[in-house]
């Protein structure tokens, strides 16, 4: 829906919009595309991987961040998964693919990507929830990363005074 919109803008909103995406933005977007192709279809990292590097888009990406976060999250989805239904108040399942797809993205940006801030990462999610998630998405998976994070705070303090 967002994306029909700015097709069709004016040239010059277009750019200004498009300007704003820096090209991690733009890896996180194909990645969730990834994600939510192997949600629903179960396909192969690569094959999806090379599905998504032949995109338009991808020219505009992070491409080494891009690989990254499809490959780890892809990796490491059962562990993700675990982590992420500690916080929800229903069985991961029943999300919507997206969310699904985002809440993914985003416990694996907080586990394994120390170096981002968690706000910048929470901020990331709930930027992609907007554009691509239902109406009220993205309250959702900030609610549930937030509390993630704040766990992962607590439990990398305390193993940093053991």
């Amino acid at each position: 829906m967002i994306r029909d919109a700015l097709i069709a803008a004016p040239a010059a909103i277009k750019k200004t919009k498009l300007n704003r995406k820096n090209p991690r933005r733009r890896s996180r977007e194909l990645v969730l595309q990834g994600l939510y192709q192997w949600r629903l279809a179960q396909g192969a990292t690569e094959v999806i991987e090379e599905q998504l590097c032949e995109t338009s888009e991808f020219a505009k990406t992070d491409k080494e961040y891009f690989s990254v976060l499809l490959r780890g999250v892809l990796a490491n989805s059962t562990a993700l998964e675990t982590q992420i239904q500690l916080f929800l108040d229903r069985p991961l399942r029943e999300l919507s693919p997206v969310e699904f797809a985002i809440l993914l993205l985003g416990t694996y940006e907080l586990t394994s990507r120390p170096e981002i801030p968690h706000q910048v990462i929470i901020n990331e999610a709930i930027e992609l929830a907007k554009t691509f998630g239902g109406p009220d998405g993205h309250k959702y998976v900030n609610g549930v990363l937030d509390k993630l994070a704040e766990h992962l705070r607590i439990k990398n303090s305390a193993a940093i005074i053991i």
